[in-house]
């Protein structure tokens, strides 16, 4: 059987284009690439990279008001909101060109058009084109979920965020995940009046559970308006306003309602189903551990398949997969173990079990230092940081780590790679502080703050 291509990837994202150029700069194989929208996917385009930047743009306010407070004359002027979204285009076209330049330097054909799947070796372009493909990779990665309610279309989501012509003045994030406290903290951070509707207990479920109630105390206390068991029920034009009616205490009247209640695996009409490629209960594609689908052809990586919604993990997937196929180098991607960090304000960054997760594995000391950080008391803010160490008390490893404080993705990173190598809690202890830093707290609680679990 001859192929037009020996890897056809449907998806211009993380992972779909490192495995494209790894396929093709390294592994030597005929590459094509097909891209409906831009190149970078949701990271670069509508995601991390856009996110961070409006992070760092929704800090200055606090910085202003510290450097203050250090002796400096300053004054904050209006945001110009143009003026940033301008520089954010201008960002985001500079980095979309490299990764198509990095595409085409390793000699990947791109068409930038729809592609699907037509049988096990056949792509559809949306030009009618059809391209036979020894090995198919599908990296459409996912999209915002908004759920089926009246008035649904009046809500925007992270994707139309970026885009908007102006800030509201008022704004309802409904949803309670990492995407929405970002928001929170971002839109807060820019002048927008922010409530957080939540239809559970505690926002940032799935973190560890102190870590997240930390978290949202700040929230509150920068004056972020939080209202948990409240779920939206219906939204409706009210003039120039949108009215949301709602379980709990977070109905009224906003400017904008933003959806951030989680994301679905980009896998309708791809063609994918007749085929005998298996889904998962919330649509994504269903893998083994080298990416590889029910079909031996086909295979995918990064969110489309669900395994961990991060862009460093669809990279490594993306690699692994292009490694096994086209290098001879069988590898899986290491799924363990995978540090990550919320940029909320301050941020959350976290690595390995929750308390919970490791007290229903075996008893366990949990060590916790909370303070006011140096930088921030000068200044006369109440702003208080968690460090917090999870040990087994059998073999002694730290099996978690979780920071809430500035920088914690920059600290957590690093944290990773002890914990990562199985370091215990002694080797923490004996490793010298850096002192004054705050990441000193990591190496400096000697004594638990409990022990739980059960032997």
């Amino acid at each position: 059987m001859t192929f037009d291509v020996d890897l056809f990837v449907i998806g211009g994202g993380s992972g779909g284009v490192r495995a494209a150029r790894i396929a093709a700069s390294e592994g030597g194989a005929r590459v094509a690439l097909a891209e409906e929208y831009r190149m970078g996917g949701t990271c670069v385009i509508r995601g991390c990279v856009p996110k961070k930047l409006m992070v760092f743009a929704s800090a200055f306010p606090g910085q202003i008001e510290d450097a203050r407070a250090y002796g400096w004359d300053v004054t904050a002027g209006d945001f110009s909101w143009p003026q940033f979204r301008a520089a954010l285009d201008k960002e985001l076209i500079r980095l979309e060109g490299a990764y198509r330049s990095g595409l085409v330097n390793a000699g990947v054909t791109i068409h930038d058009c729809r592609a699907t799947v037509e049988d096990a070796h056949t792509v559809k372009l949306a030009d009618g084109r059809r391209i036979r493909a020894k090995h198919i990779l599908i990296a459409t990665g996912g999209r915002p979920f908004v759920p089926d309610i009246p008035g649904a279309d009046l809500a925007i989501t992270s994707n139309e965020v970026f885009l908007l012509d102006a800030l509201p003045a008022s704004v309802l994030i409904v949803g309670g995940g990492f995407i929405a406290c970002e928001f929170a903290c971002i839109l807060h951070g820019l002048g927008v009046k922010v409530t957080l509707a939540y239809r559970g207990d505690q926002v940032l479920r799935g973190f560890d559970d102190e870590a997240r109630g930390h978290v949202a105390d700040a929230m509150r206390a920068r004056g972020i308006d939080i209202h948990c068991n409240s779920d939206v029920t219906a939204l409706e034009r009210d003039g120039t306003t949108i009215r949301a009616s709602a379980t709990g205490t977070a109905g009224g009247s906003y400017d904008a309602v933003l959806y951030a209640t989680g994301r679905k695996p980009n896998t309708e009409g791809l063609g994918l189903e007749p085929l005998g490629v298996r889904f998962g209960a919330n649509g994504q594609i269903v893998v083994d551990g080298y990416s590889q689908t029910a079909v031996p052809s086909i295979y995918a990586v990064g969110d489309v398949t669900d395994r961990i919604a991060l862009t460093p993990v669809a990279i490594r997937e993306g690699h692994a997969f292009a490694d096994t196929v086209f290098k001879g180098q069988p590898r899986k991607a290491d799924h363990d173990l995978v540090a990550a960090a919320v940029f909320t304000q301050p941020e959350l960054g976290t690595v390995g079990l929750t308390e919970a997760e490791a007290a229903a594995q075996g008893p366990v000391e949990v060590y916790v230092a909370t303070f006011r950080p140096m930088q921030t008391l000068f200044a006369g803010r109440q702003d208080k940081a968690l460090f917090k160490l999870i040990v087994c008390q059998t073999t002694r490893r730290v099996l978690g780590c979780h920071i809430v404080a500035p920088a914690a993705g920059e600290m957590i990173q690093l944290a990773a790679i002890a914990i990562k190598m199985g370091a215990t809690k002694e080797d923490f202890d004996r490793t010298c502080a850096v002192h004054p830093t705050m990441a000193e707290e990591l190496v400096t609680m000697k004594s638990p703050a409990r022990r739980v679990g059960n032997a």
